[in-house]
């Protein structure tokens, strides 16, 4: 029987709670707060079409009202998310975490230019 994995939003909110953040909000976009660090975390589900999602480019508000994004994908999606990232290059820094079916993750981060 294959392993069943969360819902994207689900690994989201367990990651960054375990991590020490606060997490509030509802559904596929949340907020975690640690200390002085406010994350606004979008989940992406699985067969999304990243592309068309309008919150890659401005999480659908004025971009500015986060200083710091986080975007939760499986694995196999995170490179596509980091490409629509880079090419509309936000005014906001920004981290994508994929997720894989044990709840593993792997951070990436924007590269250095």
């Amino acid at each position: 029987m294959p392993p069943v994995s969360m819902p994207p939003s689900e690994d989201a909110r367990a990651i960054f709670s375990r991590l020490g953040y606060s997490v509030s909000g509802d559904g596929p976009d949340f907020v975690a707060e640690r200390k002085w660090r406010t994350v606004r975390v979008t989940a992406l589900s699985d067969g999304e079409d990243l592309r068309g999602r309008r919150v890659l480019a401005d999480g659908g508000e004025p971009s500015n009202d986060y200083r710091f994004r986080c975007f939760v994908a499986p694995k196999d999606a995170t490179g596509d998310v980091q490409n629509r990232l880079a090419s509309v290059d936000p005014s906001y820094e920004w981290a994508v975490i994929g997720v894989d079916d044990d709840g593993d993750y792997d951070v990436h981060l924007p590269d250095a230019s």
